[in-house]
């Protein structure tokens, strides 16, 4: 089946940098406890007016300027997050209406760190059957909300930010030929018995709160090398590529160590890794646009670039998406 395409990426980040020795400052850790167990330098924390929809619509704007399209061309708003603006409605009908593309399909998708894989891959089931000609899919998290900022084995790991690119139909890019760009595979897995092992312990029907973010990192560690590992051996083989025929792993930027363990598994060398942790931090569903849309203004990321995108999160939940770009 043709497949859509990607024609443009933008992101966005807030103003504020917090480094690790201002951290340091503010729980019972250090520079080097981080880097030695995540890669993490800094990350950026929304301040006052920057919420999870500010930093979508910034990064969706970027990605249409990217693309050379306007708001009008756009009939379909994907938006991965788990820190939406509101419990309801949707942060991407927030997104539409800024933008000014009325009147065409937009929701949400609560997937955590995996929920760019699952929005991307919504997104090209709808356009690939019709439903719509040109999306926005946006990965944007404002995580620093539900952390609690005195759990130094958590509040240290995450940042804000968002991501997004446009995705075309086969109809309008017609990228239909042997070898042309667009999505040539994805797969997507849920597991809800790991549930405690990464969760918030809050919500509007249970406790009528926001909650905090609350995790067990060295078993979600184990999950993810594994899951990650398995997920992207599933997607070459869909593919009928060889792991030697990636260019570039785009994965979900959680700490630099399961970064490391999963190219491992799949014998790939580091230098084919987007690495963009030690900047960001863990951005959640924000991670992976993020990270594809800096590998792709600097020039790693190259047309016909065959690009492996990928990602765990709480859930839990884990998917991957083989590109052609």
């Amino acid at each position: 089946m043709p497949s859509s395409r990607i024609t443009g990426s933008g992101s966005a980040l807030p103003k504020r940098v917090v480094t690790n020795a201002e951290m340091a400052t503010m729980v019972d850790t250090s520079d080097e406890w981080i880097v030695e167990r995540t890669g993490i330098r800094q990350r950026y924390i929304a301040g006052e007016g920057e919420t999870t929809s500010t930093l979508a619509i910034e990064a969706a704007r970027n990605a249409l300027d990217d693309a050379g399209l306007t708001s009008a061309d756009i009939d379909l708003i994907v938006l991965a997050t788990a820190t939406p603006d509101n419990t309801f409605p949707a942060t991407a009908t927030k997104v539409q209406h800024a933008l000014g593309c009325h009147g065409g399909i937009a929701f949400d998708v609560a997937a955590v760190c995996s929920g760019f894989l699952y929005a991307l891959t919504t997104a090209d089931s709808l356009l690939t059957t019709g439903m719509a000609k040109r999306a926005l899919v946006i990965g944007a998290e404002t995580f620093s909300r539900i952390l609690d900022w005195e759990d130094r084995t958590t509040c240290v790991l995450f940042g804000d930010g968002a991501g997004a690119i446009v995705l075309e139909s086969p109809d309008v890019s017609n990228p239909a030929q042997e070898g042309g760009p667009g999505v040539l595979a994805s797969r997507l897995h849920a597991d809800g018995a790991q549930h405690d092992l990464l969760y918030v312990d809050g919500g509007p029907s249970t406790t009528q709160t926001v909650g905090h973010l609350r995790m067990r990192g060295p078993e979600v560690f184990k999950h993810a090398v594994v899951n990650l590992a398995s997920v992207l051996h599933e997607v070459i083989e869909d593919a009928g590529i060889s792991s030697d025929q990636i260019d570039w792993i785009v994965p979900h930027q959680a700490n630099k160590r399961i970064l490391d363990a999963t190219a491992r598994k799949l014998k790939i060398g580091p230098e084919r890794v987007v690495v963009t942790v030690d900047q960001h931090a863990n951005t959640s569903a924000a991670s992976v646009p993020l990270a594809f849309d800096t590998a792709r203004k600097d020039g790693r990321i190259k047309p016909g670039d065959l690009v492996m995108m990928e990602a765990m999160g709480g859930g839990f939940t884990w998917g991957a998406s083989l590109i052609r770009m």
